[in-house]
């Protein structure tokens, strides 16, 4: 009795982990949006507003950590798992920083398509590897469907349309991807032994530090006084970014890798809902359908939730 009332509470964190991710995926995809937004009011490298972002959010956090006291949480991963902690950090910069250069090169669509389809693949493989076994045929129909849902969606903004460098842009995606997995595998970890406003606050600070450079040599103004932008900005880094990576990092917490990056295919829909409403872009039938195979993957992840090995 008392193994089936464990089973039930594991299933449920589970899910709950599944939630938490789910909603960090939903504000990424409003990203897109809020950098149109500064770019129609400043020239603002793409490189610059990424900077922008992982160091206002790196302030905020820092603002929450003292002020709910657990900085003893941030002292005790710099000195038990200080590898782990930058190398988060570092690998959330650079597949923001090339997923950002892939899109000047290669396009929004193509970029979108790569690197975040690249990344299950890799971690459903690296799992499979780790466990010696096959994945469960259950997950690779939720693969399948996340990974179709998320090429229809794309394509249905335009999949041909590429930027100067096709073959440059997909190299950049492809590492992005890559970045993207390696942060989802070291992070959760980590956040296994770990709070997620001390995981968060440590790698993004570290993150900040790695993307100053970049911001500071990318071309255009580095910082702006228009009102809009900067409000534009602060939304970045709080909720697209601070509170985006503390409901991740919680979330990596119950459920395995590959569940956490299925889920957040809900980026790509939620950005292509928020195209449609605030830009006039036109979904199609086949966003539609898209979206609607990636929402099946989900729900088919709340299902028959992942959890992670003990």
């Amino acid at each position: 009795m008392a193994s089936f009332a464990s089973m039930g509470s594991t299933d449920r964190a589970a899910r709950i982990g599944l939630v938490q991710v789910c909603l960090a995926g939903v504000l990424w995809g409003t990203g897109g949006l809020a950098v149109q937004v500064i770019r129609r009011h400043v020239a603002m490298s793409p490189l610059t507003i990424s900077a922008w972002r992982m160091g206002l959010a790196a302030v905020v956090l820092i603002l929450a950590l003292l002020a709910t006291r657990q900085v003893a949480g941030v002292r005790t991963l710099l000195r038990t798992r200080p590898a782990y902690a930058v190398a988060v950090g570092l690998a959330t910069a650079c597949y923001q920083a090339l997923y950002f250069g892939a899109v000047v090169q290669v396009g929004v669509t193509v970029s979108t398509v790569v690197s975040l389809g690249l990344a299950p693949v890799l971690l459903t493989v690296g799992e499979a590897v780790v466990a010696r076994r096959r994945p469960a045929t259950a997950a690779l129909v939720v693969l399948g469907l996340a990974l179709a849902g998320l090429v229809l969606v794309s394509g249905s903004a335009g999949l041909h349309a590429t930027g100067p460098h096709p073959a440059l842009g997909l190299l950049m995606s492809a590492g992005s991807g890559t970045a993207y997995a390696v942060t989802t595998v070291v992070g959760r970890r980590v956040a296994q032994v770990t709070s997620p406003l001390a995981l968060t606050t440590t790698t993004t600070t570290v993150g900040a530090i790695g993307l100053l450079p970049l911001g500071l040599l990318a071309h255009g103004p580095r910082t702006t006084a228009d009102p809009v932008a900067m409000v534009t900005l602060l939304y970045l880094g709080v909720m697209t970014m601070a509170l985006a990576y503390g409901l991740l990092y919680a979330g990596l917490r119950t459920t395995t890798g590959s569940a956490a990056v299925v889920a957040t295919l809900l980026e790509p829909v939620t950005a292509a809902t928020v195209a449609a409403l605030w830009l006039g872009e036109r979904v199609g039938v086949l966003g539609l359908v898209g979206g609607a195979l990636i929402l099946a993957a989900v729900g088919g992840l709340a299902i028959r939730p992942a959890v992670p090995p003990n």
